[in-house]
């Protein structure tokens, strides 16, 4: 099928440009070596950390769409854009495997005067020295000469949907100016505003900068909420008053740790050592420390309030609520809820869980019970803990069932629940 566009990886960056492409009549095909991914999607069943809907699949569908695992189909196209996962690895290191594989695979069937643009969340120097060396050795052809080589770290906020893809600005960083401007206009179909980079580490540091930051002031609101609670202040009311200020403070929120795709890393552990600065971004590694003890805090708070009103965490009924690390979406990467759970379980508490995305939860391997009728399930437990606040959950109402409820979230009234 003749096509303008290959994403290639189909998760939480790949499959919203997909859709974003489709939908502005771009002819697109999508490559996933992963064939259940592609069986998913081919039935209209969207992957779980994507943020589509079925019936946004099915519409891409309808509108020509398809996804294979045939990488034949890569020879075909003239913009093919590199949205492979990458996670943390050993010494936090960014893997970039899943990187190099899709590289490789493109480089057997790139074409001269192809647009090559790498989305992956990656380290700063990745797209030239790791993904244009791979292109280059298979396909024997030169970057910047023979094909563009650009650099555009996704941007996408998986279920937001006050910020779509068309109006993120973009990022672009291309090997030559030549590259940048050829990626300039490919991403002009799909976004409101184009921003150019000076070149691909400029792109890449962008994406390092905006998740680091992230993390950071999580870490900082983190390091307040268990201040406040020590000193019996309302954190909660103190972040309202806080956000009034029309200048110098951007709101940030507290919670039972830090989940998703967009995870801090340090350029002193990266993988490819010749190009670390030799010393460590330290406001990373503290927020990371901070960000880390959370599920620690949020298990001994409530084995603290547990005692508090007469029982011991040994023993004692407690209902998750909300297991995913976003609301209103169903994937669980590197949400904190597995590990509040697990440290619960560790003091001998009876779990169950309520999450209207997850039908079925596993922690250290056992299966944990899922609550069926809510309400019943938070009357019954002797601590209901709100993990997720996913938008189905009536917390003034479950507040007025639980017997304990635990807020990591704020998101209940004032008065009616114990907040973080």
């Amino acid at each position: 099928m003749p096509a303008d566009l290959a994403v290639l990886g189909l998760a939480h960056s790949g499959l919203p440009l997909a859709q974003a492409a489709t939908a502005n009549g771009i002819g697109t095909i999508g490559y996933d070596p992963d064939e259940t991914t592609v069986a998913d999607i081919g039935a209209g069943r969207p992957p779980s950390d994507a943020g589509l809907t079925a019936a946004e699949i099915r519409r891409m569908l309808a509108k020509g769409f398809r996804a294979g695992t045939d990488p034949a189909v890569l020879g075909r196209v003239r913009t093919a854009v590199i949205c492979a996962p990458t996670a943390l690895g050993p010494h936090r290191a960014p893997d970039m495997s899943a990187v190099r594989t899709a590289a490789r695979t493109l480089a057997t069937q790139l074409r001269p005067r192809t647009t090559v643009i790498v989305e992956s969340a990656v380290h700063p120097g990745c797209t030239e020295d790791i993904v244009r060396p791979l292109l280059e050795e298979g396909s024997g052809l030169r970057a910047g000469r023979d094909f563009h080589l650009a650099c555009s770290p996704s941007r996408v906020d998986p279920g937001n949907r006050g910020h779509t893809y068309g109006t993120i600005p973009k990022v672009i960083g291309g090997l030559t100016p030549a590259c940048t401007e050829a990626a300039a206009a490919f991403y002009g179909r799909l976004t409101e505003k184009v921003v150019r980079a000076r070149g691909p580490r400029e792109a890449e540091t962008t994406k390092l900068l905006e998740t680091n930051y992230r993390h950071i002031n999580i870490a900082l609101m983190n390091e307040m909420a268990v201040f406040c609670h020590d000193l019996g202040i309302d954190l909660w009311d103190v972040v309202r008053c806080a956000e009034t200020k029309p200048f110098g403070f951007q709101s940030f929120r507290p919670g039972p740790g830090v989940g998703g795709p967009g995870v801090p890393v340090d350029p002193n552990y990266l993988a490819f050592h010749r190009r670390s600065p030799g010393y460590p971004l330290r406001m990373v590694e503290l927020a990371q420390e901070v960000n880390e003890r959370m599920p620690r805090y949020v298990s001994q708070r409530a084995a603290t309030l547990l005692n508090e009103h007469g029982k011991s965490a040994r023993g004692a009924r407690i209902l998750l609520l909300g297991v995913t690390y976003k609301p209103d979406l169903a994937s669980q990467e590197g949400a904190p809820a597995r590990e509040v759970a697990a440290r619960l379980k560790e003091l001998g508490a009876q779990l169950s869980y309520h999450d209207p995305y997850v039908p079925q939860w596993r922690v250290a391997g056992q299966p944990v019970p899922r609550a069926d009728s809510l309400y019943d399930a938070a009357a019954a437990a002797d601590l209901t803990l709100l993990l997720q606040n996913h938008r189905v959950y009536d917390l003034q109402g479950l507040a007025a069932k639980a017997q304990l409820l635990l807020d990591t979230r704020g998101a209940s009234p004032t008065g009616a629940a114990h907040r973080l």
